[in-house]
């Protein structure tokens, strides 16, 4: 049973640590669609995905070396699977952002939500419960409503649209996120592995397949090295907090909590990415689009209240 200080604020003591740092890595997520096309202006898919985890590797690299000289990475061999998924999931959600709109890829990729029970239930053997479907539906209505661009009366018309090999890539980004959160839980278990250990290994993962596909493909050698300023402001901003933050927040949370409640957290991305857009970049919100966000926002503040629970 969990102990409760006076000192906690009454808000602060309804959310365990897990959920909380899931939820704050949604919000960075979700400011990385715009960071992210700001950066792909000055370099490729490939370099800049080299660029960003190599930054992460480096970032995290006392760390590791620390734990290392430490023994405590004996298990690393089980996070390298891990790291494999990951690299699959930003080279399918970069090139999809890079081939559909932002509405269609933000509303394809939380389907991860919905596609994660059902993932860890095949795992598991056992079927999701009531709660997490009810949320994970009603956080799926409020993305289609956040993402409706349409204010006309047939605002459905976005379903009748047909999927482009962008809207594919973005499926498949969907399905391995839910995948990576499964397998990190199953694969990482037990293990002495700690979460900084862990972000490090698929950060070095993905920076090295990125980079033997970019050599294999002979792209020009000057896309890793950019010269603009603004590019590398976003780069850091986004190793630092959208990998090397994001990463462990939900290595973190996948020890802690459910696969399923880890996806739908984070999948309140597209919220945050919503605000972050009204707010930094000047985009308006409909209220269609405002009534969208706060059911993903309603989903996830439930969803963890709920887990907290269920530690008592």
């Amino acid at each position: 049973m969990q102990s409760k200080t006076l000192n906690t604020p009454f808000i602060l003591s309804k959310f365990p640590m897990a959920e909380l740092s899931l939820l704050l890595t949604a919000f960075f997520w979700g400011t990385s669609y715009g960071i992210t096309k700001e950066a792909l202006l000055y370099t490729g898919v490939l370099a800049f995905i080299v660029i960003r985890f190599g930054l992460t590797s480096l970032i995290l690299a006392p760390i590791f070396i620390k734990e290392l000289r430490k023994g405590l990475i004996k298990d690393w061999k089980f996070a390298v699977p891990t790291g494999g998924i990951l690299l699959c999931i930003f080279l399918a959600e970069i090139y999809g952002v890079f081939h559909t709109t932002a509405s269609k890829a933000a509303f394809l990729i939380s389907l991860c939500v919905l596609i994660t029970p059902f993932v860890e239930a095949i795992t598991e053997r056992k079927l999701p419960s009531a709660n997490i479907v009810m949320f994970a539906l009603l956080s799926l209505v409020g993305v289609f409503l956040l993402t409706t661009q349409n204010t006309n009366s047939n605002a459905f018309d976005f379903l009748s649209l047909e999927l482009n090999k962008g809207d594919g890539c973005i499926l498949l980004a969907a399905f391995l996120r839910a995948c990576m959160v499964v397998t990190t839980k199953t694969l990482l278990k037990g293990k002495t592995l700690s979460a900084l250990s862990t972000t490090s290994i698929q950060a070095n993962v993905v920076t090295l397949g990125a980079l033997l596909i970019f050599l294999s493909n002979d792209h020009s050698i000057e896309q890793l090295f950019p010269a603009n300023m603004t590019f590398w402001l976003a780069a850091f901003y986004l190793a630092l907090f959208c990998t090397v933050f994001a990463l462990f927040a939900q290595n973190f949370g996948v020890k802690h909590t459910s696969p399923s409640r880890v996806a739908l957290l984070t999948g309140s991305e597209p919220a945050f990415g919503a605000l972050f857009a009204y707010f930094w970049l000047g985009e308006s919100l409909n209220t269609v689009q405002m009534i969208g966000g706060g059911c993903i926002l309603i989903a996830s503040i439930m969803a963890s209240r709920k887990s907290r629970h269920t530690q008592l």
